[in-house]
């Protein structure tokens, strides 16, 4: 009977050993199919050695027993292209899924809902489409959902009430319409956004109306709940009130004649006194509105509240979290970093951020940048600013406004931290290398697409930023080659410290500027002196010369007059970097059309300078010619070669 026995445990375990076997083969399988479709740059094995185990290969984790693909985490990977069905959604033991910050495009895999195990999805920043799969909404299990920053549309399904340990929900700058499902519930959420999708109309839910701040919704059609009240486009008619009689006519001799003279005095004084009380009763009540109002006006000219999370470091040195209002938020003692709008994917506190390995990337008039590198490997950039002495609720309610800017081509403020005499702000490590670093000091080889395409990026981002006009920040304020930073492949940006010229002049700290970049009339940040900068940093991207004060070490000009002063039939010549000069023969159309583009952004008069949008899509289509022309080029040389 014992032998029997063992011989059928025997069998069982190795039965589970081919199941886990086959069950890695399949993840590795789908890894590679997943990489061949998106991700050729990543450094995994060839589809020869996929014997191998996946779970030392970058951003591939398993689970203890290495026997199942448990998180596929690829942030910034350079992937480009469309994730097509039978890859991610044969990962059917994945719980983190996180491709956000990416050049992925077409729409989400359909199968994705074959991954039910999925607890958190981070899909934004890329360049998605379509409607959201209904695979989506079988993800049960699912805590955490990030599309934001993408193309995706279709309405806001209802089906999201399937979901119910969903916590994080975040569809923002996309292009959803319709409505928000007014019977939308959602009983574990607690950070929610759906701004800047400009064609959903209707009224907030109920369900989120009293857990959410408008901030959430801004940039859209949406009304009620925090927002401004719905108006009903056919209010009821009032119902018709009967005739009044006018009260029967009293003679004044007759009334008069009644009362005594004592009665009429007691009348008069009891009448002043009356009178004075009511002018109390209104003056005091007018000061309380008055007070009311101000309260108001400042709190919605501050920013809307915003749902924040408090990591505070113990005497155990144990992290603690708590998710609130930026409202509720304290002031108080204890050291604390206030993440803005959520957990980062890995959670750390203020402590862990002040021992980790950092370098200084950058300095500047605002203070000081530091790339710290956290334990699980994640780097972040943390500003030091200057010490500028702004109210802690300003500040905070400022870097609210100013995290609720979310773009593909801004780099995202996820955190900061307040006291009287250090204020840090915590962003992602975004990009390869500054675009100054790389015309000036590195001399990289960017081709004038490249060029092209990065000054499409920043200008978008720029737009953004302008079209969003949040209350604390309606311009970038500080455009300059040092605060672009271009991405690995050179044919993208990233905007930093952006808003942070007003965070700090809000203190009273006089308005400083790199001279090359300032506009003539520059007084305070404004939309119109950014459209000059921006003008500059074209000129100093064709050129390949800096700007006047703008790079340690080098003179540099002043590229608007330096440039006008050459003649336009000159420009090929003496105006476009030599490093792009062999390019003349098939973008030369598109280069002086650029540099046009930058003498326009630079004139003299404010009001005649074009408006960001417009700058975008004109250097959009510029970038499209180019690239349209680079392939004709390259279609004729291999139809020459092989005849």
């Amino acid at each position: 009977m014992m032998p029997r026995v063992l011989v059928v445990i025997v069998a069982l375990c190795l039965a589970a050993g081919v199941a886990a076997a086959q069950d890695i083969a399949g993840d590795t399988a789908a890894l590679l199919a997943f990489r061949d479709a998106v991700g050729r740059r990543l450094p995994w094995p060839s589809s020869a050695s996929s014997s191998s185990s996946p779970c030392g290969w970058r951003g591939v984790r398993c689970d203890a027993a290495a026997a199942r693909v448990v998180a596929l985490q690829l942030p910034g990977a350079s992937l480009v292209g469309t994730v097509p069905t039978g890859t991610v959604g044969n990962l059917t033991a994945l719980r983190t899924l996180s491709l956000r910050s990416n050049a992925l495009s077409g729409e989400i895999p359909a199968d994705i809902g074959n991954c039910g195990e999925l607890r958190a999805v981070y899909l934004h920043d890329n360049r998605l489409s379509g409607e959201i799969p209904e695979g989506i909404f079988s993800l049960r299990l699912l805590q955490r959902l990030d599309l934001s920053g993408n193309r995706v549309g279709g309405s806001v399904s209802p089906e999201f009430s399937k979901l119910r340990r969903l916590a994080t929900l975040y569809l923002q700058n996309n292009s959803f319409n319709g409505t928000l499902p007014g019977d939308l519930d959602l009983p574990n959420i607690q950070l929610f956004n759906v701004s800047y999708n400009e064609k959903l109309t209707g009224a907030v839910p109920d369900s989120l109306a009293g857990r959410i701040p408008a901030s959430a919704f801004s940039g859209t059609g949406l009304c009620g709940g925090p927002l401004t009240p719905c108006t009903n486009p056919s209010p009821p008619s009032p119902l018709p009130s009967p005739p009044i009689s006018p009260p029967p006519a009293v003679s004044q001799h007759s009334k008069s004649s009644k009362l005594s003279g004592g009665a009429i005095a007691g009348i008069a004084v009891g009448g002043g006194a009356a009178l004075l009380v009511a002018l109390a009763v209104i003056v005091l009540l007018c000061f309380k509105r008055r007070r009311r109002k101000d309260y108001n006006d400042a709190d919605e000219n501050a920013s809307p509240p915003v749902w924040v999370t408090v990591a505070r470091t113990t005497t155990e040195k144990q992290s603690q979290s708590e998710t609130r209002r930026s409202t509720a938020a304290s002031g108080g003692g204890g050291k604390k970093l206030v993440f803005v709008g959520g957990e980062p994917e890995a959670p750390y506190d203020l402590e862990t951020l002040l021992h980790a390995s950092a370098e200084v990337v950058g300095k500047g008039w605002l203070g000081t940048t530091y790339r710290a590198t956290l334990d699980a490997g994640v780097a972040v950039a943390v500003k030091r600013l200057r010490d500028a002495p702004i109210p802690e609720r300003e500040f905070r309610d400022r870097v609210a406004a100013l995290a609720s800017l979310r773009h593909v081509s801004l780099a995202p403020i996820r955190a900061f931290f307040y006291s009287r005499g250090e204020k840090l702000l915590v962003s992602d490590f975004v990009g390869a290398a500054s675009l100054s670093s790389l015309l000036h000091t590195n001399r990289a080889r960017l081709s004038f697409t490249s060029r092209a395409r990065v000054a499409l990026a920043a200008a978008r981002g720029v737009a953004f930023i302008h079209r969003a006009a949040a209350s604390a920040v309606s311009c970038h304020g500080n455009i300059k080659s040092s605060n672009v930073v271009v991405n690995a492949s050179h044919d993208g940006a990233f905007l930093t410290d952006y808003g942070l010229v007003q965070l700090i002049a809000a203190a009273g700290v006089p308005l400083k500027r790199v001279t090359g970049y300032r506009a003539p009339e520059l007084t305070e940040p404004t939309r119109e002196a950014d459209v000059y900068s921006f003008g500059v940093l074209m000129l100093e991207m064709l050129t390949g010369r800096a700007p006047a004060n703008a790079v340690a070490g080098m003179d540099g000009v002043d590229l608007p007059n330096w440039v006008r002063s050459v003649v336009e039939e000159e420009w090929t010549a003496e105006v476009f970097d030599a490093a792009i000069a062999d390019e003349m023969g098939h973008a030369g159309e598109e280069m002086v059309r650029m540099l046009r583009l930058a003498v326009e952004c630079t004139d003299q008069r404010p009001e005649r300078r074009p408006a960001m949008d417009d700058v975008a899509a004109r250097i959009e289509r510029i970038v499209e010619s180019a690239v349209r022309n680079r392939n004709a080029d390259v279609d004729d040389f291999e139809s020459v070669s092989d005849s």
